[in-house]
């Protein structure tokens, strides 16, 4: 009987102790972390503009001596926080320029943002890598192109569409001009490829009749931008003849080519007018001998022509 009573309160104890470990276990479950609202910037580039840097930013719950560092592969890097003293619900904001405590540039790869909490007897590796990036990404397009577009809204040859392909996520860009050149697309995505549109209108304002050089670069998630090149040289083209200046004898024919993308132009000389298809144009001189202006127009652009009738 003794032994029995003994098994039976050996028992009781080991059902005991588990159940203040099962308690203590739960308890440490529920117990919040002194640290809330935790948010870190992922990835950068200190090479860039655009994203030079990582914030650090996080809320302590008490009063807290914290110490702030970076570290990689378990070795500390850069010191963001001597051991300070902050209040009670201090939101903290720090930033890391990609350096090292001796102003060394760290290479490329993932860091671990980690906080010592003094009084609380913790150290804490934030759940959230940083990753520097100094890479560029590469944007390749067919080239070179020497396209010819008419951006008057008539629906022909209104833009120059070229489609594009990256070597990372990436936003494709595209510039007009000559150094410094003038950004006019920057896509919203970041897709492996596309296509890049360009119109020549800057406001709502279509452009001059030239030619006009386009570049193309890209920039990543880490504000990596590449080096531009020019791709494309466009000629800007509404309404062009082939000749300012036409001599012919009175009441005599000629004909005047135009280069246009429209199936028609409209045309007026001497108080004359009328609409013939796009091509090789054919006119009647003025039976008078002098010299008249000849206007030929298509989707509001026009160019003219001296017709000097001897």
């Amino acid at each position: 009987m003794p032994a029995r009573i003994l098994s039976t309160a050996t028992v009781l104890v080991l059902l005991a102790a588990s159940a203040v470990a099962f308690a203590l276990t739960e308890g440490a479950k529920l117990e919040r972390s002194p640290i809330a609202g935790t948010r870190v910037d992922p990835l950068f580039s200190p090479e860039s503009t655009a994203n030079p840097a990582a914030h650090i930013r996080f809320r302590v719950r008490s009063a807290e001596r914290l110490e702030v560092w970076i570290e990689r592969d378990g070795n500390r890097v850069r010191t963001l926080l001597t051991p300070r003293n902050v209040r009670r619900g201090s939101s903290l904001d720090l930033v890391w320029n990609g350096l090292s405590d001796n102003a060394i540039a760290q290479p490329d790869g993932v860091y671990m943002p980690v906080v010592k909490l003094f009084r609380s007897h913790r150290t804490i590796v934030l759940p959230s890598p940083i990753r520097i990036d100094t890479h560029a990404p590469a944007i390749s397009v067919r080239h070179p192109q020497y396209p010819i577009v008419s951006p008057d809204g008539d629906g022909h040859h209104d833009a120059f569409r070229v489609t594009y392909h990256l070597d990372e996520a990436a936003h494709a860009i595209l510039l007009e001009g000559n150094a410094p050149a003038r950004q006019v697309v920057f896509t919203r995505g970041q897709r492996l490829a596309g296509q890049l549109v360009w119109t020549g209108r800057e406001q709502g304002h279509a452009p001059r009749p030239g030619r006009y050089v386009l570049s193309i670069s890209a920039q990543d998630r880490a504000g990596n931008r590449s080096k531009p090149y020019p791709f494309a040289i466009a000629q800007v083209r509404y309404v062009v003849l082939a000749r300012t200046r036409v001599v012919v004898r009175p009441g005599g024919r000629f004909a005047l080519r135009v280069s246009t993308d429209a199936p028609t132009v409209q045309w007026t000389l001497h108080g004359r007018s009328g609409t013939q298809r796009a091509g090789t144009l054919h006119f009647r001189a003025p039976k008078r001998a002098g010299v008249y202006r000849l206007y030929v127009s298509a989707a509001g652009h026009a160019a003219r022509c001296a017709v000097v009738v001897a």
